[in-house]
């Protein structure tokens, strides 16, 4: 059974992790630290870039590097170590070789090719044992686990309101509803994402970059517009090179003034495709997994937050509420297609916090989806 050592350095193991956040796709965020008997960590690391070593590898390489000896040490790991070879080794085969005598991780590996690291370490006669704080790790890697088990992008909605739910004022404007500190969030958000999704009433009411700040070797994100009638102007700040961009249309529409602009082609959303007349939500992610986006910040106005909702592909909420009163003006939700109170999509509150003057408020989807009916 795991040590509160062993769960001390899971802790510090899903951290490490995090710090990979919208770098790692289409892989995994993963940690680890090694510790001696003592419980003394001798290394640790994480896996940075798609391609480059893996947590356990740095993990053994940093103890190497300061003078230890990690034979007979335990390795703690957020994720099963992997069981095959792609561009780099088996991380397995890389704790046996280097006389690990012990692995502790978090979550087991779903997928076909990676699996059995356990049993591979096992059978070397590796003390092995998995789901120490699971829940914890997996909500660390919720974008790569949700695209492993259901195929598509993890997507997060993130949006901007007084407390009267109001996005903007009667006349349009809405610099800035939150404060300062909040945006600086925002920029956190894009920067542990592969993908930015706007829509084209964003784009022309706002003309946003979309491109990350203040976030130093940040890997900048796929910059989406859905543009069902390719109205994007050549001049858009999102058509800059500061991030590559990717514009949504429908199948039919006009692209010629979009000359080299990376375009995709989408059907129209059906009864299901979430949306009234918009592009199929669910074809958009189906084209943003296959281009190895693996989390999607949704930053669209009330309508495409809608057709989303409406498409059943929001994984997370986080509101940025502002202490201020409008009255009027849009709400920060558009028609979601729920017409009546018992199909309310409710939500369990995970995390609240205050940033400055406003509060950000962390939500997901209860496993029912949708309120029960009262009798």
């Amino acid at each position: 059974m795991a040590t509160a050592t062993e769960a001390d350095a899971m802790r510090r193991a899903i951290a490490l992790a995090a710090r990979a956040l919208g770098a790692t796709s289409p892989n995994p965020v993963v940690g680890c630290v090694i510790l001696d008997p003592q419980g003394t960590a001798l290394g640790e690391g994480w896996h940075r870039r798609a391609g480059g070593p893996h947590a356990e590898v740095e993990a053994l390489a940093a103890a190497s590097a300061a003078g230890h000896d990690v034979r007979g040490a335990t390795a703690v790991v957020t994720l099963e170590p992997c069981n095959h070879t792609g561009r780099t080794g088996p991380c397995a085969q890389a704790l046996i070789t280097a006389g690990i005598a012990r692995v502790v991780y978090a979550v087991a590996d779903p997928t076909d090719d990676a699996t059995g690291g356990a049993a591979t370490l096992a059978a070397a006669g590796v003390d092995t044992e998995g789901g120490l704080l699971a829940d914890e790790a997996a909500a660390g890697n919720a974008a790569w686990l949700t695209s492993v088990l259901h195929g598509r992008p993890f997507v997060l909605w993130k949006y901007a309101a007084t407390l009267d739910g109001r996005s903007a004022a009667a006349d349009g404007t809405s610099r800035w509803i939150t404060s300062a500190d909040s945006r600086a969030d925002v920029h956190r958000l894009r920067a542990e994402a592969d993908a930015v999704v706007v829509g084209s009433g964003t784009l022309r009411a706002d003309d946003p970059h979309l491109a990350v700040r203040d976030h130093e070797d940040a890997v900048q994100p796929l910059r989406v517009v859905v543009d069902t009638h390719a109205s994007v102007t050549p001049g858009a700040r999102v058509l800059d090179d500061a991030a590559p961009t990717l514009i949504a249309v429908g199948e039919h529409a006009d692209t010629t003034h979009l000359p080299g602009v990376d375009v995709v082609r989408l059907p129209r959303a059906g009864a299901d495709g979430g949306g009234h007349g918009g592009l199929d939500v669910h074809a958009l992610l189906g084209e943003l997994h296959a281009r190895g986006v693996r989390s999607v910040l949704l930053e669209g106005g009330p309508a495409l937050a809608g057709s989303f909702i409406s498409a059943g592909a929001v994984d997370r909420v986080v509101g940025y509420l502002a202490p201020a009163l409008l009255g009027a003006g849009p709400a920060a939700l558009g028609d979601a297609g729920i017409g009546t109170i018992a199909r309310a999509l409710r939500l369990e509150v995970t995390d609240v916090a205050r940033l400055g003057p406003d509060l950000r408020i962390t939500a997901v989807p209860t496993a029912s989806a949708t309120a029960p009916e009262e009798n």
